[in-house]
């Protein structure tokens, strides 16, 4: 018995610090535009029947309940909290937000796709429109030299005045990749996802169209993480983490004396 305790106390402390380091993520991408914050899933273990509900017991009754003991608790799974972050405004023409579902689409070295929420994007050298880490926005946006006055509407037009013309040009229009399970993407670091076979392919089209956010010019979508939230749910993992750790010491205590004794 204090041997099947002591293993549900140390399942316990390994979930709790899984929990945890979920936690401290979250917390340190407070300030990550356009980051989702992520949530521990937590399922029992198998249990052991000692007495099945139903059992005879005896010629003529049977048992009403039975009795089951747990082996502890671990992590399931990791869940990505998709919903919208709250729109900052910084005024600056490439900063891009998406109000409502989809990502931005990104073409990273080899030319594989990633998407990202985050629509912090500048001119390069060349004059397309690309990431902070200097990754092609896709479908590309070549901005000429000398532009000014540039415009991104809704529905992801992209406009601006070119020198030598008095009317705005058209430049190109940005498309919203949207999937049948967000929560089915990959990270794939710096802020960016990865198709698989559980989100589904992408499906791209004109924000605003099929369910598509809006494209929002001039602001920037902050982290949805809640600092008091995350900070309670610290307290409470740190709580848990400590009644597991005091099992597992009381446990020690009792095999050690029974190791004396004996």
């Amino acid at each position: 018995m204090p041997s099947s305790a002591l293993h549900v106390a140390r399942t316990g402390l390994e979930a709790q610090d899984t929990r945890m380091r979920v936690i401290a993520n979250n917390l340190a991408n407070v300030g990550t535009t356009g980051f989702k914050r992520d949530r521990a899933n937590f399922a029992t273990l198998a249990y052991q029947d000692a007495r099945v509900a139903g059992q005879q017991s005896s010629g003529e009754t049977a048992y009403a309940t039975g009795l089951n003991l747990g082996t502890g608790v671990g992590i399931q799974a990791t869940t990505r909290i998709d919903s919208q972050g709250s729109l900052q405004t910084t005024g600056a023409a490439l900063d891009l937000a998406l109000d409502g579902d989809g990502y931005f689409q990104v073409s990273l070295p080899g030319g594989q796709l990633a998407y990202t929420r985050a629509g912090n994007f500048s001119r390069s050298a060349e004059g397309q429109l690309v990431t902070a880490q200097g990754y092609i926005v896709q479908p590309p946006i070549t901005i000429p030299e000398g532009a000014s006055s540039i415009t991104v509407a809704q529905d992801g037009t992209v406009s601006a005045v070119v020198a030598g013309n008095a009317e705005p040009t058209q430049l190109g229009q940005l498309t919203i990749a949207s999937f049948a399970n967000p929560g089915g993407l990959q990270s794939a670091g710096d802020n960016f996802l990865k198709e698989t076979a559980a989100s589904g392919q992408a499906q791209i089209g004109a924000p605003g169209e099929a369910g598509r956010g809006h494209i929002r010019q001039g602001f920037l979508e902050a982290s949805n993480v809640n600092v008091v939230e995350e900070l309670v749910d610290m307290i409470e993992c740190q709580r848990a983490y400590e009644i597991n750790s005091k099992m597992v010491s009381a446990v020690d205590e009792m095999l050690k004396n029974a190791n004396q004794t004996l």
